[in-house]
């Protein structure tokens, strides 16, 4: 049930060798080459770097606060999404910006556990280690110890990843009951009402 996080790198290293007299340029797929690499190309490095729609405008925020530091976020200048074993995603036309996170080699992370990764990241940059909790579905928590070292932090991740999940995310979330006082960072999670969840 997990998902691993991890920012996939491929190098695709291709060699060609053409003769111009008995290997002539294929001009309409060099084009169509060319047109795929400009619309995989992202011009923002970060969230807060992405223009908003006519008449909107940012939050201000608390500059040590979990919706400052989303903004802040870096985006990879390739808009292609790989899977943790490297291969493509199927549907790449769903994803506008890709997260510069890295998603490791194992096959974790998925659904909720990006949204752990996040808060987990943000406080793990703020260096408030003790924040860093998770619980299960039966409750077990599962707590950030030292060493606070990135290393040991991407192994407690899998951890989490590997136990907890939307649902038990859900439990340890708290409800936030009025829709104005939504923040950047809440998760909202619609079942038979619709019910806006933030950590807390």
């Amino acid at each position: 049930m997990p998902f691993k996080p991890a920012t996939i790198f491929c190098v695709l290293i291709c060699c060609a060798c053409n003769n111009a007299a008995t290997a002539p340029v294929n001009k309409t797929k060099t084009n169509e080459s060319t047109a795929k690499i400009a619309t995989d190309i992202n011009p923002y490095h970060s969230i807060n770097a992405i223009p908003l729609p006519q008449g909107y405008e940012r939050v201000k925020t608390d500059s040590h606060s979990f919706a400052a530091w989303l903004q802040k976020v870096s985006l990879k200048e390739n808009k292609t999404v790989y899977l943790f074993n490297g291969d493509e995603k199927i549907n790449q036309q769903a994803q506008f910006a890709v997260l510069d996170i890295s998603v490791s080699n194992k096959n974790l992370q998925q659904c909720a556990d990006a949204v752990m990764r996040l808060r987990a990241e943000f406080l793990f940059a703020e260096k408030r280690f003790d924040e860093i909790i998770f619980t299960d579905n039966e409750k077990g928590n599962y707590s950030f110890t030292s060493p606070y070292t990135k290393e040991n932090f991407a192994k407690f991740m899998e951890r989490v990843f590997g136990m907890c999940g939307s649902a038990s995310l859900s439990k340890q979330l708290k409800r936030v009951i009025d829709f104005s006082a939504i923040e950047a960072g809440d998760r909202h999670y619609q079942k038979r009402d619709n019910i806006i969840f933030h950590h807390p």
